[in-house]
């Protein structure tokens, strides 16, 4: 596993970016560079259930293990939904799960700052690096359009 980090600062109160990140309107305007017509479906509790899909439904099962809303948001991820089904234990599910992708906001004066930290397999570090920087610009623009 790599560790990526990776952060911007937004000239928005962090409530606002926040839910820009977190909301169904606006989570896929950030999210499409990572796949097209992505969406998250969640309980919002922690230990809860947190799926993010692709367009046709196939992604990821994950939980939130840590929520303080809004500075801290930190999913684990548990295993795939492939063809409608969780898959928990497969070999390739084993490589990854249990890794955690966390998000990280700070407030000072009128900036925020977001910051991601996951880990991850080696050949999605290029799409993921590549991922945050298009989608974190989107929620930056998005933040501060006034």
């Amino acid at each position: 596993m790599e560790n990526l980090v990776y952060e911007v600062e937004i000239d928005a109160p962090i409530e606002k970016v926040w839910d820009i990140l977190w909301n169904s309107e606006t989570y896929n305007a950030w999210t499409k560079f990572f796949a097209p017509d992505s969406s998250m479906r969640t309980d919002w509790q922690v230990g809860g259930k947190t799926y993010f899909l692709d367009g046709e439904g196939n992604g990821m099962v994950s939980t939130i293990e840590q929520m303080q809303k809004p500075e801290i948001l930190i999913f684990k991820h548990l295993g795939m939904i492939k063809e409608g089904r969780e898959d928990l234990e497969s070999e390739e599910v084993k490589g990854w799960s249990g890794s955690q992708e966390k998000y990280f906001l700070n407030q000072k004066d009128n900036i925020t700052t977001l910051k991601v930290e996951l880990a991850t397999l080696p050949e999605y570090m290029g799409m993921l690096k590549s991922g945050f920087v298009q989608g974190f610009d989107v929620v930056k623009k998005m933040a501060e359009a006034k």
